[in-house]
């Protein structure tokens, strides 16, 4: 049967046919896989962007605290390489707050120094400028979260509009853009740490409410920005964390002790109602940080030219506020560690002096002319110094009953 195939021409043109398209399509595949000369390269132009890309997270081997879920449980000071203030929490400053020592491994081996000692960091990093370029810089927001701190507040007093400060003003298009930014970054390193929307710059409650309606207002728009960046999100500033800042003779007015004088308290209570939260249902910590609580002592009522008063106001300031912030479950850190120096004078407002020793409780008496008895736990604990001071009502100690008449005589 095969030879007669072959014998009819019809048949033989179809196999001629059906052979050479073979090694045609042989040729080709071989023309394709096995090209005589090497690919080109082409590496393309990249384009510039203000953004660079997100850090990777190093790993690390020291052993880093839990994230503090509890908001009662974070009180602190603001830190002082040097000084142990005995506290469970300290606020630092990033290079981009003016102290330009603090990155890179030096941030790193001082905020693992303090998880060592069983104290966690809060870590403010400042808005650089209105430079886009600066602000939002990813290399400087890495560098920060390189450090692992436990909280970090992103932004600092952003909403001010003191000419003398203009710098830290930021429209809220420009500083949501940065929150932004610096949130993902710090949770590209550690998971659901807080970070706290910026700071609001420091306001007397029963006097400026129409600025304190005007943070909410700043507020309001940093939400509207935040909602264009992720529109399925639903971003409200309502369910975030805010910075405080308080500075104000908390505890003293007219020349003598008066607990009515409570600024902080007042905050508190418009803000609870802001956030839309009962003031004594031990909510409100998860939305408001004191990040700054301070005693005031010049332009605000305090005679800035008797040290006796100063002292006065001073230590109960620290006193009001420690109470006011516990009694309401908000985390507090208080302001400053060491008095400093500024604008050609000097700030009495730390709990230690500009060298790092420890202040008495009365700052214009000698050291151990004054001693206060807390009882904590049962036993009586004497306090000489305002670090002991600090450090003991952060612990639940209580004041002796007759403490004002102490610290007043």
């Amino acid at each position: 049967m095969m030879r007669n195939i072959f014998k009819k021409p019809i048949t033989i043109v179809f196999l001629v046919l059906v052979v050479c398209s073979i090694a045609l399509a042989f040729m080709a595949y071989r023309f394709t896989a096995e090209p005589a000369h090497p690919p080109v390269q082409v590496t393309p132009t990249p384009t510039p962007t203000a953004i660079l890309p997100f850090p990777s997270a190093t790993p690390k081997t020291n052993i880093l605290p839990p994230v503090e879920n509890n908001p009662a449980k974070v009180l602190g000071i603001e830190g002082s390489r040097g000084v142990n203030f005995q506290v469970p929490w300290v606020r630092v400053p990033y290079a981009t707050c003016g102290t330009q020592v603090n990155k890179g491994t030096y941030l790193q081996k001082l905020v693992e120094d303090y998880h060592k000692q069983k104290v966690r960091v809060l870590l403010t990093v400042c808005q650089t400028s209105n430079d886009d370029k600066k602000l939002y810089d990813t290399r400087l927001l890495g560098d920060a979260a390189r450090s692992l701190p436990d909280a970090v507040q992103c932004g600092n007093e952003q909403m001010k509009n003191d000419p003398s400060v203009a710098f830290l003003h930021l429209e809220p298009a420009k500083f949501a853009r940065f929150y932004d930014l610096c949130e993902r970054t710090m949770h590209s390193f550690r998971k659901g740490i807080p970070t706290l929307l910026g700071s609001l710059d420091p306001q007397v409650a029963r006097f400026d409410v129409q600025n304190l309606y005007g943070q909410v207002a700043y507020l309001d728009e940093v939400q509207a920005e935040m909602q264009k960046l992720h529109p399925k999100s639903n971003w409200q500033w309502r369910q975030q964390a805010v910075g405080l800042i308080d500075s104000w003779h908390n505890g003293w007015s007219n020349g003598q002790y008066n607990p009515d004088e409570n600024n902080l308290r007042d905050q508190f209570a418009f803000w609870a109602q802001q956030f839309g939260v009962d003031i004594n249902s031990g909510k409100l910590g998860q939305h408001l940080w004191v990040v700054e609580g301070t005693a005031c002592f010049k332009g605000c009522g305090v005679n800035e030219n008797d040290p006796s008063e100063i002292a006065k106001a001073h230590i109960f300031g620290l006193i009001v506020d420690v109470q006011t912030a516990m009694q309401y479950k908000v985390p507090f850190f208080y302001f400053s560690g060491r008095d400093f120096f500024d604008q050609g004078i000097i700030w009495p407002i730390g709990v230690a002096d500009p060298q790092g020793k420890a202040k008495p409780l009365r700052q214009d008496l000698a050291p151990g002319s004054m001693t206060l008895e807390l009882t904590c736990g049962g036993k009586k604990t004497p306090v000489r110094d305002q670090i002991q001071l600090l450090s003991q009502l952060y612990k639940g100690c209580s004041l002796p009953g007759n403490y004002v008449n102490i610290l007043v005589s």
